[in-house]
């Protein structure tokens, strides 16, 4: 029976087969927007087409891509010719192109990417600007077109999850020209509104039809608001400038009420958690708070309460005999002190403290004196002893003892190698100063 059974690479192999022998698919002219693009260092291009509702996988190889005359790059949007083919390893089908040019959309997606740099250096794309999400809004506003499948979703969909909640619409263009400030005048019509949350989106589609969302009017005016703003803009694929400034950004419109409001049934179904803990919690502590007065019921104080008295009035009387102990003591003690002091010679005769402490002084004073005395003659003997060494390093006590100093320009003169012929000097004695000249 398992001859009837093929191998997964049999059945590749075979749709490869039937689809390269498909002369429709052998030439395929396809336009699409370009997303996912990556360019191999050995100049293979590799890239995804897509359009509003699916998307395919593209390769085109370095031969045909050198012939290119644009630089291909996400959301540009194209006209390609090629081949429908499947990339056996994975078994996915692609299209191998062998030319594509573009399809008038390069400059939108220039002017895109100029315009999120310009704001991202502002720092409004900033993480730390981001505004939480409540958890249980209570008034939630939407800014979309009053028509279309968007609208319905988003209402359907916090019906369904949080029917509690208030729901107000700001009816706004979402597409064309005057898009923009529609949008930008109902985001500042809804500061009125006391919101705690604010959907801005539409359904999918061109980049064309969701430019208005990529308006530099419509990032300032959602990042100055105070109010949280979930963006809600085409599908998964699709990213505008709105998406990076809003403070979360929604894969769909129903993705938007989705992030936007709790599910009500996990709600009940937590509010039942805390309820069974609450009760649980509760019963422990009655039944904790009952075995304690079991306890105490049946504890040996309040089956015996005498005994407690007893015990505590035969300690009271043993720190009252304590006490009175304690009393006597401390009243002969201050007797006998006081006695002391009555009988000490100090009180019998006074005059013996008067005695006491002139004998000490006088005793002080001689002291006092010889010590005076030294110090004096220890300083005068001193004094004589330095008057004596100064008089003997005196100039002018050897200039007296026959002695002279010879000065030459005010120098005093040592060796005989300090003169020369013709020099003047002057030679100073114990009497005077004679000028005199080398010969």
């Amino acid at each position: 029976m398992t001859d009837n059974y093929i191998t997964v690479t049999q059945l590749t192999r075979y749709i490869k087969y039937k689809m390269d022998n498909d002369s429709n698919l052998n030439h395929i002219c396809l336009k699409g927007e370009i997303s996912n693009f990556k360019a191999h260092s050995r100049g293979h291009l590799y890239f995804t087409i897509k359009d509003e509702n699916t998307r395919i996988n593209a390769v085109m190889f370095s031969g045909n891509a050198s012939k290119l005359k644009f630089s291909p790059v996400d959301g540009t949007k194209v006209l390609v010719i090629g081949k429908v083919s499947v990339y056996e390893a994975t078994g996915g089908y692609q299209i191998y192109v062998s030319d594509m040019i573009e399809d008038g959309i390069g400059n939108l997606y220039v002017e895109f990417e100029k315009l999120k740099k310009k704001l991202e250096l502002e720092g409004l794309f900033d993480p730390k600007h981001k505004k939480k999400i409540p958890k249980m809004p209570k008034k939630i506003g939407i800014i979309t077109a009053p028509t279309g499948a968007a609208i319905k979703d988003i209402l359907s969909t916090i019906k369904r999850r949080w029917p509690i909640a208030e729901t107000i619409l700001f009816p706004s263009l979402v597409q064309g020209k005057e898009a923009a400030e529609d949008i930008v005048r109902n985001i500042n019509r809804t500061k009125d509104f006391d919101l705690d949350v604010l959907i801005v989106g539409r359904g999918g589609g061109s980049i064309e039809d969701m430019w208005c969302f990529n308006e530099e009017i419509v990032a300032r005016a959602i990042y100055d608001l105070d109010v949280p703003v979930i963006s809600a803009v085409g599908h998964e694929i699709d990213f505008t400038i709105c998406d990076f400034v809003s403070d979360l950004r929604a894969p769909t419109p129903t993705g938007a009420a989705e992030m936007a409001v709790p599910n009500i049934s996990d709600f009940y179904n937590y509010l039942n958690q805390i309820y069974i803990r609450l009760n649980k919690s509760t019963n422990n502590i009655i039944k904790n708070l009952k075995e304690r007065l079991d306890s105490l019921k049946n504890s040996y104080v309040l089956k015996n309460p005498l005994n407690i008295y007893e015990s505590v009035e035969q300690k009271f009387d043993n720190l009252l005999e304590r006490l009175q102990l304690n009393i006597l003591n401390i009243i002969n003690n201050n007797k006998t002190r006081l006695n002391n002091v009555k009988t000490s010679y100090i009180l019998n005769n006074p005059d013996i403290i008067y005695k006491n402490k002139k004998d000490e002084y006088l005793k002080q004073m001689d002291k006092l004196h010889i010590n005076m005395t030294n110090l004096l003659t220890n300083n005068t003997n001193k004094y004589l002893l330095l008057v004596n060494k100064l008089e003997t390093l005196n100039p002018l006590s050897t200039i007296k003892r026959g002695y002279s100093i010879t000065r030459k320009d005010n120098k005093v003169i040592t060796k005989v190698k300090d003169v020369k012929k013709d020099d003047l000097l002057e030679i100073e004695l114990s009497d005077g100063k004679i000028n005199s000249k080398v010969i």
